[in-house]
């Protein structure tokens, strides 16, 4: 499954192929709780389809009556006030939710207000470039000039928060996030499928027959090399973690000092907190780790739920990667191997108190 602003662009450049009318929503600015976050966009073609989202459906459908109803009654008569079809012309900049009456009508909560930038008819070849520097894995911004309309792609290696201006939109996009998951078991299973819906592209390499025979989940790339080769190959940036999921040493070891070595967002490896250290002990004297080395290591890996079963696990490590991929400090009692050891020592002396309670 790609990310909602390659799909968003697919879309649009198809429609745009084929002929029909659309336009570009971008969230540029927000006041107070908002449903979207500054950055995102949809497509609106003429026939009413949507793709991506910019609230959580009130703005879309306000969208869709304001420019499809014309192309949809196409033989009726149209009134001053009547919805139009998709203009030409200029980008256009509205503001959704000023009053309690339009927050309400909207869905937006707390009083939000948002503001957009619609752009009509967007070139499909500046997008299908947009898109294929995507595919390639390359960091784009895109500029728009808001007098005209016209569109500028620039190649650029720093991420960058959505910036506008009186005469000009900047937002850069970026390549699909990825996860590498080695091992190829249950738990990947679910892991993988909470990543791709996530907007991650999704490698899991496993050499071992009998579990890659079973391998079941659609869209993701299932190798069967050595996983400290397929490391090689995959090459972790800042936009990619890392996740061994085996418990053998053989395939999990080797992989994670190869990710070690890379610019990985997110490295780590199943098991328990004894696992862990032995983990960390073998890497200090076979590989020549260090505790400083070793730092980016994370494991247990997860936030603690409580869980314990496959798809509880995947859920506890799938929110601590997109914890870390948003940049959200995580309190320390949110650690699993910190939160098992203070239900450890509750067990071991009752008198100790946990959250409060004797």
């Amino acid at each position: 499954m790609e990310n909602i602003d390659v799909m968003v662009l697919r879309a649009l450049c198809a429609w745009r192929r084929s002929g029909h009318r659309a336009l570009l929503a971008t969230v540029v600015r927000t006041w107070g709780s908002s449903p979207r976050p500054i950055g995102s966009i949809m497509a609106l073609c003429e026939t009413g389809a949507v793709v991506g989202s910019v609230s959580g459906g009130c703005i879309e459908d306000d969208l869709i009556y304001r420019f499809t109803q014309a192309y949809a009654s196409t033989n009726s008569m149209q009134t001053e006030d009547a919805p139009q079809t998709i203009p030409s012309g200029a980008p256009q900049r509205v503001k959704y939710g000023v009053t309690a009456d339009e927050a309400h009508r909207f869905g937006l909560p707390c009083g939000g207000t948002l503001e957009l930038v619609l752009e009509f008819d967007p070139d499909p070849d500046s997008l299908s470039e947009l898109i294929d520097a995507l595919a390639q894995g390359r960091l784009v911004k895109r500029s728009v000039d808001l007098l005209t309309g016209t569109c500028a792609l620039e190649a650029t290696d720093q991420t960058a928060e959505l910036s506008m201006d009186a005469h000009k939109l900047v937002n850069t996009f970026g390549p699909e996030f990825r996860m590498l998951l080695v091992g190829a078991g249950q738990l990947t299973e679910y892991l993988a499928t909470m990543a791709l819906f996530s907007g991650f592209a999704v490698t899991v390499c496993d050499p071992r027959d009998e579990y890659t025979g079973a391998w079941s989940v659609p869209h993701v790339r299932l190798l069967k090399e050595m996983p400290d080769d397929v490391l090689q190959q995959f090459k972790p940036d800042s936009r990619s973690c890392v996740i061994a999921l085996t418990h053998d040493p053989k395939l999990d070891d080797l992989a994670l000092l190869e990710a070690l070595n890379s610019d990985a967002f997110y490295i780590g490896a199943i098991g328990s907190r004894r696992n862990h250290e032995a983990r960390r002990l073998r890497m200090m004297e076979h590989f020549d780790q260090t505790p400083q080395s070793l730092v980016r290591l994370r494991g247990p890996i997860g936030i603690y739920i409580g869980s314990k079963t496959p798809s509880e696990i995947a859920v506890s490590v799938m929110a601590e990667v997109l914890a870390v991929k948003n940049g959200v400090p995580l309190p320390r009692d949110m650690d699993v191997a910190h939160m098992k050891n203070t239900q450890n020592i509750a067990h071991n002396d009752p008198g100790v108190l946990v959250c409060g309670v004797a």
